[in-house]
């Protein structure tokens, strides 16, 4: 049961991180949830472990981590586009 609500709130964080930008994820649902856990491992990395737990993500460094994460996806993917 851990495993499944941390996917779901791996999802909900990188919905969350794609809304704030503005930019859809790559991979729907799937990217979300990589989004998210990516997202989680980096903003822990970079802010430490603090804030509310849900799922065993620190909520808060997950979501800044999520944004960042995001925001360069978006960035690499327009270059992509503008390469083409």
């Amino acid at each position: 049961m851990g495993f499944i609500l941390s996917l779901i709130v791996g999802g909900i964080i990188g919905w969350i991180a794609g809304l704030i930008i503005g930019k859809d994820i790559p991979g729907g649902i799937i990217g979300n949830i990589i989004a998210g856990f990516v997202g989680a491992w980096f903003g822990n990395l970079l802010l430490g472990a603090w804030g509310p737990v849900m799922g065993d993500f620190y909520i808060i460094p997950a979501l800044i981590g999520a944004v960042i994460l995001v925001f360069i996806v978006s960035l690499v993917m327009r270059s992509i586009r503008r390469g083409r």
